[in-house]
């Protein structure tokens, strides 16, 4: 049967128990099955991969991990989808303009799919108006560096530039009938990763361009102040 596509509005119960698997061939299944998949498209797999019990330990990862633990719909799954991000299940993870595709570990290799709502224009345009205010020296500005207060209003909950739970549609190959299987979770958590090395991934999945920040507040006067 074909996958159930997932909008989070709802939480459903658990599906079939599978035969027990080892972890490490759960792994070695999801590597296997990213490097097939990497390899038609051209490219290496880009695997998460962390180290130590955090999955998130900058500002950027850290604030996607604390919006995402905020969803009530992901609250029973969550723990278990730290677990595979942190055990090395997802094997394969790409960030695109509106979607996060994964390839996870598990009793087979699944693919996981999460389409996100491009950023509604209002949004953009008043936070492009807050943080022009908030650049506060020309050295930042040049080095494309952001100010704490540009970063809190960027990852405000309600108004920033993480999307809302009605603004998320996912998808998993699994057999598992829940709403956000363990799988949906761990690619989740591997985006709050992600993050951390290379934050502006936020904005190519908002499809936005964080350069229209810096060039709206070299307009401005606050370039001369």
């Amino acid at each position: 049967s074909s996958p159930k596509e997932r909008t989070m509005s709802w939480y459903g119960g658990y599906g079939g128990f599978a035969p027990y698997v080892p972890v490490a061939t759960k792994i070695a299944r999801g590597h296997a099955a990213a490097k097939k998949l990497a390899a038609k498209e051209g490219r290496s797999p880009d695997p998460v991969q962390i180290v130590g019990r955090k999955i998130a330990k900058t500002f950027w990862g850290l604030k996607w991990c604390e919006n995402l633990e905020r969803y009530r719909d992901f609250a029973n799954r969550l723990p278990r989808g730290a677990t595979y991000v942190r055990n090395g299940s997802v094997a394969d993870l790409v960030i695109e303009p509106g979607s996060v595709r994964a390839i996870v570990g598990g009793s087979e290799a699944y693919t996981v799919k999460i389409q996100i709502k491009t950023l509604s224009p209002s949004v953009w345009k008043a936070i492009s108006r807050d943080c022009a205010h908030e650049i506060e020296s020309l050295f930042d500005l040049l080095q494309g560096r952001f100010s704490d207060g540009v970063m809190t209003r960027l990852t405000r909950a309600d108004d920033g530039l993480f999307p809302r739970p009605s603004e998320i549609t996912m998808n998993c190959t699994c057999p598992d009938g829940a709403f956000v299987c363990k799988h949906i979770a761990a690619t989740m958590y591997g985006v709050g990763s992600r993050l951390d090395a290379r934050p502006e991934l936020l904005f190519t999945l908002r499809k936005v361009d964080h350069r229209e920040l810096i060039g709206r507040a070299a307009s401005t006067a606050n370039l001369d102040q």
